[in-house]
């Protein structure tokens, strides 16, 4: 009996999933190498979130602006650099710092290397810059002098034509009455 209670349990260890071996690289101070990444969040947009959810994540992303962004990547506010000091009220600016602001956690993560960082400024943080603070971009009718602050959100342009069309379409179309039928 003894023998087959032993012959079972090492029929069960055989037929389970082996372990998963440590990475051959974990003795280089590496030791996510070789072994498959594990699942990453999947990030949101903010701009796709609404409520608590929205409110949540633009105060986290409000903090880090003002506590390591602006400091650190701000420069001098000038015309070839403007900058408003409600740049929340901004979508497509909100949009592109929280872009940033998600690369930024996922290239500071131990396991992005000893160059995801400098990967984070090569590929993020100086194409954004310049798209958020271009002289003709989202900013440019906002502050482009400390000693004059200034917010303006500037007009987008207008819906497409296939758009209008359909909603012209569904106001002109009568709302079906729940009509029986005989």
């Amino acid at each position: 009996m003894e023998q087959s209670a032993q012959q079972a349990q090492q029929l069960d260890h055989l037929s389970s999933a082996p372990e998963p071996p440590g990475s051959p690289f974990a003795a280089f101070g590496m030791p996510g190498l070789g072994r498959p990444p594990s699942p990453a969040p999947e990030p949101r947009p903010i701009l796709e979130l609404d409520g608590e959810e929205l409110e949540d994540e633009l105060d986290a992303l409000s903090d880090w602006v003002d506590d390591f962004f602006l400091p650190v990547y701000g420069a001098e506010v000038t015309t070839a650099a403007p900058w408003c000091l409600e740049w929340q009220d901004h979508d497509d600016v909100v949009a592109w710092l929280h872009a940033l602001w998600l690369a930024y956690q996922q290239h500071r993560d131990p396991e992005a290397g000893l160059s995801g960082l400098f990967v984070w400024h090569r590929d993020f943080l100086t194409h954004a810059v310049a798209a958020i603070r271009a002289p003709g971009g989202p900013l440019s009718a906002c502050m482009t002098s400390p000693d004059r602050p200034a917010h303006r959100l500037l007009a987008g342009p207008p819906p497409s034509v296939r758009t209008e069309a359909a909603s012209k379409r569904a106001a002109d179309e009568p709302a079906e009455a729940d009509e029986p039928t005989s």
